[in-house]
């Protein structure tokens, strides 16, 4: 498609800016210097994010509010039995206040093993694989232990997308004027596309795809596709293409 990278780039700059965030959970990332507290901070809010947008931020917000400041030395200063008293009422959909315990239980423990949740991420990864989905797998394993977060947390070798730990990768690993980055040894060229049913419907719009079902092997097809105009960083555009959809917008013209 010739000059479509171009296009892409057009719709590049004139969506990915911090003020088309504000209705987007990566927004809550800012407050955070500290890659600890950001990293706990990104796990919450990919994890709730699905649903409508409203109930996302508000939830994501709720949670936040209750972990303060520094979420890093909250869960570290907190027991099982405090950590689930100060959940105790939280609802998000389907998630219940012991999933969303057992998951930050699970990310308490490996930031006391490893120091931070990009060291335990960086633990799993193996030099000859070219794609994150392997080490994603290890670290969902490890989150999860003998706990139950339920859904929060994939398993991403069943197949499905893994929208939201795709969209947690995306957020730490890139940096630009919306994603905050932090995760520095991992490069954006072994980024995943987050793919929701806004991306899903570019992707086929755009080619990338045929696949009506949105699972691990349509993300894997859209992001290859993405990586034929920019190889270093496939996830680019995942931002700028998913706002007009989010907004109520028409679909970019393309073509």
């Amino acid at each position: 498609m010739p000059g479509m990278k171009e296009k892409l780039e057009v719709l590049y700059r004139k969506y990915n800016r911090r003020r088309y965030a504000e209705q987007d959970p990566v927004k809550f990332l800012y407050n955070y210097e500290d890659m600890r507290d950001r990293e706990i901070a990104a796990l919450t809010a990919s994890s709730l994010a699905y649903g409508r947008v409203a109930q996302i931020l508000a939830s994501v917000s709720a949670v936040l509010e209750i972990m303060g400041p520094f979420p890093a030395r909250f869960l570290a200063e907190h027991s099982s039995d405090r950590l689930r008293k100060s959940l105790k009422g939280f609802r998000h959909r389907f998630a219940k206040e012991t999933h969303l315990a057992d998951m930050l239980e699970g990310a308490k423990e490996m930031m006391q093993e490893e120091g931070s949740l990009y060291q335990c991420f960086l633990s799993g990864m193996k030099k000859e694989e070219e794609k994150l989905l392997p080490a994603l797998e290890r670290f969902c394993t490890r989150i999860r232990g003998k706990r139950e977060p339920g859904h929060l947390i994939p398993y991403p070798e069943k197949g499905s997308a893994c929208k939201r730990m795709h969209l947690f990768l995306r957020w730490m690993v890139r940096k630009d004027r919306v994603d905050p980055g932090g995760w520095e040894k991992i490069s954006p060229s072994a980024l995943t596309v987050p793919l929701d049913v806004h991306m899903h419907r570019m992707g086929i719009h755009l080619g990338l795809t045929t696949r009506k079902q949105a699972d691990m092997r349509t993300a894997l097809e859209i992001t290859a596709g993405f990586a034929r105009w920019v190889p270093e960083d496939p996830v680019r555009y995942d931002f700028a293409l998913t706002r007009p959809g989010i907004r109520g917008e028409n679909t970019p013209d393309l073509f």
